[in-house]
């Protein structure tokens, strides 16, 4: 007893051992992820090459592709068929005017003389079978003109010579053209011809003309104009 109560006391306690746990790799934050870029876009296509202007595809493809965007396949290409009608038609009108003129336009075996109100006087050498001049109408003329016992001051005709184009109402009066002329024009019709005798207060007047061409019109003189209508170009009303 003296042993046990006067040796040291030994308490053995166990040890226990820990060890460290390994804990799997920490997954990236969606919510911190970035988002993935967006695919790339198609490479464009290339350009649709197209044939010259001379290829009859390509003369009506504009009108067509244009039309049946707006319209559809069916009344573009019908809207297409239309306007090409017209255009046909518009060369056959054009066509069967000039042959109703050539038909109608006839040379006078006799030259009659017709004296106006105003004092003009006409011989018809070539009745027209076209259209009649109005105001605003675009009209291309022959034209020779002279003073009654004197020279030339204008002359149109002949292969290497341009002729007069004038707006009948319009001021000023191309060379060597006057009242009396745009007056006798008015009642012509498109490929007449006529000799016109024009008094001189539709002509140029007191104060006569000077055309630069070293030949000048005397105040009061009479003017003898031959007078031929080449085209009649109607202005729309």
């Amino acid at each position: 007893m003296a042993t046990f109560f006067g040796s040291p006391l030994f308490v053995s306690i166990p040890v226990v051992r820990t060890q460290s746990l390994s804990l799997p790799p920490q997954l990236p934050s969606l919510s911190n992820s970035s988002p993935e870029p967006p695919p790339p876009p198609p490479p464009p296509l290339p350009p649709v090459q197209r044939g010259g202007r001379g290829t009859s595809a390509d003369s009506t493809d504009w009108i067509a592709s244009g039309l049946t965007r707006r319209f559809g396949l069916g009344a573009g290409l019908a809207w297409a068929g239309f306007l090409a009608f017209g255009v046909v038609s518009e060369q056959i009108k054009t066509r069967f005017e000039v042959n109703q003129q050539e038909a109608n336009t006839r040379d006078v075996e006799k030259e009659e003389e017709v004296v106006l109100p105003n004092g003009i006087r006409y011989y018809e050498l070539r009745v027209g079978g076209g259209a009649t001049p109005r105001k605003g109408d675009l009209v291309v003329i022959d034209l020779k003109g002279s003073v009654q016992g004197d020279g030339v001051f204008v002359d149109t005709f002949g292969k290497d010579k341009k002729p007069l184009a004038l707006v009948v109402g319009s001021r000023p009066y191309s060379k060597g053209m006057c009242e009396g002329v745009e007056m006798v024009l008015r009642t012509m019709k498109n490929g007449g011809k006529r000799r016109v005798i024009v008094p001189s207060a539709l002509g140029f007047g007191e104060e006569g003309a000077d055309f630069g061409s070293g030949f000048k019109i005397l105040p009061n003189a009479t003017l003898e104009y031959i007078v031929e209508v080449e085209k009649v170009s109607i202005a729309p009303s």
